[in-house]
């Protein structure tokens, strides 16, 4: 039997039974690392598209161009709305590609570029609003260099104080059963060869909620390898939250 349909079935039987009714009713969010695009990745063929650094640009996987998302950093709680320019192709680690321009709007940490991500519902007022703002910060910034687009054009008169994220866990799914969430684990313990089992987690949430994860991780270089094995092992949706 063909092992990625065994997880499937698994993760029917074993998650909570209300899933398939979320998955229907919600839209996209998640959690997870930023790419910053720069052209020498566009040029040396890692990212299969090309963007403006100088403009609001944002680019997903799956998600259609068009469809509004809410980018939020959670260190300083700054967040924006934006819209999908385009699909494109880039490492599959990250969650989002988003321009240098937004990195400094939001003022992401480019080491730990760690974005929460939420798509907004359209209408009609909503969009027009946003074509108006695109269009007028489009004559504003579409000849200036990156370096010389400021914070402070921003309009934040606040100083927003950091908060520090040092650790991070790859979150696997959430169980109505904590028998299902040991299965799953004994499952991952004895398939997955490069990967540290100590660090395979189940947590209870409340009553019949329990999270199983991976972390957490200190050093993106680890989560990264973490998140490859986890993928190559059947996972196609994995989120990284931040560990308190």
């Amino acid at each position: 039997m063909n092992y990625k349909y065994f997880f499937f079935i698994f993760f029917l039987l074993s998650c909570d039974s209300n899933i398939g009714k979320q998955l229907k009713k919600s839209s996209y969010s998640s959690t997870g690392f930023a790419y910053i695009y720069n052209e020498t990745d566009y040029l040396e063929k890692i990212i299969n598209k090309r963007f403006n650094s100088n403009l609001p640009e944002v680019s997903h996987l799956t998600l259609k161009a068009g469809t509004i998302v809410k980018l939020t950093n959670p260190i300083n709680n700054k967040s924006h709305k934006y819209k999908i320019k385009k699909k494109s192709q880039y490492p599959d680690f990250y969650k989002i590609l988003i321009t240098p321009h937004i990195s400094e709007h939001l003022q992401l940490d480019l080491n730990l570029p760690y974005l929460e991500i939420q798509e907004i519902k359209k209408n009609k007022s909503f969009i027009a609003k946003k074509a108006k703002m695109f269009n007028e910060e489009k004559k504003i910034h579409s000849s200036a260099p990156v370096e010389k687009v400021k914070i402070d054009n921003i309009g934040l008169k606040k100083t927003v104080k950091n908060k520090k994220l040092k650790k991070f866990t790859i979150k696997i799914a959430n169980f109505y059963s904590i028998d299902s969430a040991k299965l799953l684990k004994k499952s991952m313990i004895e398939r997955i060869e490069n990967i540290n089992v100590k660090k395979i987690r189940i947590k209870s949430i409340k009553k019949n909620n329990f999270e199983l994860s991976v972390g957490p991780y200190n050093s993106i270089n680890l989560l990264k390898n973490a998140y490859i094995e986890l993928k190559k092992f059947g996972f196609e949706e994995l989120d990284i939250q931040n560990y308190e």
